[in-house]
């Protein structure tokens, strides 16, 4: 147990894929236990490309409460922690500050509705977490959000009344780093699956990408096609 405590740590940002309580903005096209079992896919390649990350130790912060029982099947081996806060700031900063006070060499929080998010950026994310570097780490969306942030120490100021689904939250984080004196490095953007827009955008990405990015959902979405 040491030595995972000198790793990073990634959670994944996950909630139990139920019908009517995930991805429900993609209804329609999709029906409600479609877009659920669509995002058990997407849950699951995020698994797979967290499980091969090197210097890390796979997390799922999951929710509901009640949920500890899926995700140990989803996600053999790593690590649950349940999320705890009232809203999403609240839950990302006790996230990772429960993780950092376990001893953890850096905490990252990554989402999961960015299947075919390549694990490079995940990797360097871990990277600058485990060597002298910046004190924040933020992979940005196309939609002025963030895929990832990662931490060296807790900012609970990063995460307070912040317009979470909003065009601004990054570049609000990133005015409050600076603020606080925090160096922050920004990854390579890219884009998540919130919209029928952005499933479509998901669906063209997977027909011109190699046949090992986003397995699960690539399967969902062939078959779903063929309805």
């Amino acid at each position: 147990m040491a030595s995972s405590l000198k790793e990073v740590a990634v959670a994944i940002m996950a909630k139990a894929p139920r019908p009517g309580t995930v991805k429900t903005r993609l209804c329609p096209p999709l029906l409600a236990t479609e877009a659920a079992a669509l995002y058990r896919c997407f849950l699951l390649d995020k698994i797979a490309t967290v499980g091969g990350l090197v210097d890390a130790r796979p997390v799922i912060a999951y929710t509901p409460d009640d949920a500890r029982a899926e995700f140990d099947v989803l996600a053999p081996g790593f690590a649950l922690v349940a999320q705890d806060g009232p809203d999403l700031g609240a839950r990302l900063h006790a996230t990772l500050a429960g993780l950092l006070a376990a001893g953890h060499a850096g905490a990252i929080a990554v989402d999961s509705d960015t299947p075919t998010l390549p694990s490079g950026f995940l990797q360097q994310a871990v990277d600058c977490l485990t060597r002298p570097g910046p004190d924040v780490v933020l992979g940005p969306t196309e939609d002025g959000g963030y895929y990832l942030i990662g931490v060296r120490a807790p900012h609970r100021e990063l995460f307070e009344k912040m317009p979470w689904s909003t065009p601004e939250v990054l570049e609000i984080t990133r005015r409050r780093a600076a603020a606080a004196g925090l160096r922050a490095l920004c990854l390579s953007s890219w884009f998540d699956v919130d919209t029928p827009d952005d499933l479509e955008r998901l669906r063209a990405t997977l027909d011109r990408a190699n046949d090992t990015t986003a397995c699960e959902t690539r399967r969902f979405l062939a078959s779903w096609r063929q309805q």
